[in-house]
């Protein structure tokens, strides 16, 4: 790594995670991350107001930690990256405006940048540059994508396939609320998992039949299959097995992401196949997902568990990437987005 590398700060709150990190060219120099977490699992589900606030009083003391953890000043950084969406509104805006307030005193270039195309450049950190084209699964709270992707960190993504209702991480949420597991639901479902049996209920593996598309995700007959299940057990007064249902479940949805991700890579003639998102840091996806690729000779990158949930690291590398290949920056009037569409990498 050399120095004449531009240093890019990162800066994501697209959600409930306030996140800064430093990044020089693919080494990451500092990733420093403030939950309010556990001020949204009272309510089941993460609250706009509750996290907006929560950005608002964790942005400056974040963005000094990941300084110190870098071991440069704020007066060393090159360029500015931000999330600008999608996401929560509130949020993002809290992002947006500390961005371009840092940007603008310190008279460097902005880049407004879409915290789903950072989900997979975030994977650079962690395994270097990839100089061929890859097939990207992106699973998180609010997205299930398969994508095709010339170049990470580039400017062009195209979406082949994607979920229809519920997003996999919504899913995961919704079921660990019926089973009292608590909030998030996707690593409490993880963890319950391990004691159960994944084989113990046939529940549905939605769109996976001869006429569906290929590509295409739902989860949202899955969610209901279980509800159902449970309420079936606890009419008949029965005991409800957590973990047994919990690893079911969880297989259910990780057969039908990793199987769909697999074939659009087979089928696409393209050799790496990329997990990216929150989701991504399921234990048994990553399982069976490098599985799957090995028996189909395809080559599986995936970053760290703590790289996959949402962070400023990842903004900060996909901006990195998008300066080394020349993108022009964003103006500062550029507003939060909400809505951005997955293709829009850069505003």
């Amino acid at each position: 790594m050399t120095a004449d590398q531009p240093l890019v700060l990162g800066i994501e709150t697209s959600c409930d995670e306030t996140g800064v990190g430093i990044v020089r060219g693919t080494e990451l120099l500092a990733d420093a991350v403030a939950s309010s977490v556990e001020q949204h699992a009272r309510f089941g589900g993460v609250v706009p107001e509750v996290a907006s606030r929560a950005h608002l009083q964790a942005m400056v003391p974040t963005v000094h930690r990941a300084c110190a953890e870098a071991g440069v000043a704020l007066t060393d950084i090159d360029a500015i990256a931000v999330t600008a969406g999608p996401g929560l509104a509130g949020a993002l805006l809290v992002g947006v405006a500390a961005a371009k307030a840092y940007a603008l005193a310190l008279d460097k270039p902005l880049y407004a940048v879409n915290h789903l195309s950072a989900h997979v450049s975030v994977d650079l950190l962690d395994n270097g540059p990839l100089d061929q084209a890859c097939i990207a699964l992106l699973v998180s709270g609010g997205h299930s994508s398969i994508l095709r992707v010339p170049r990470v960190g580039g400017l062009e993504l195209t979406e082949l396939g994607a979920t229809l209702d519920d997003a996999a991480g919504e899913a995961f949420d919704k079921v660990a609320r019926l089973l009292g597991l608590g909030f998030p639901g996707g690593p409490l479902i993880d963890r319950a998992a391990r004691d159960g049996d994944r084989d113990a209920i046939a529940f549905p593996r939605g769109l996976t039949g001869a006429h569906d598309d290929p590509l295409a995700f739902s989860f949202s007959g899955l969610k209901t299959a279980v509800a159902r299940w449970v309420e079936a057990r606890q009419r008949a007064g029965e005991p409800v097995p957590v973990a047994d249902v919990a690893a079911s479940f969880q297989e259910a949805v990780v057969d039908v992401l990793s199987a769909k991700a697999v074939r659009a890579a087979s089928e696409a003639g393209i050799e790496y196949l990329l997990l990216g998102g929150g989701v991504a840091a399921n234990s048994r996806l990553r399982e069976l997902t490098a599985q799957r690729c090995e028996r189909a000779g395809l080559r599986l990158r995936v970053p760290r568990p703590k790289l996959c949930t949402d962070n400023g690291a990842m903004v900060a590398a996909l901006g990195a990437q998008l300066i080394a290949h020349g993108a022009t920056p964003s103006a500062l009037d550029i507003p939060a987005d909400s809505s951005m569409p997955i293709t829009e990498v850069l505003s």
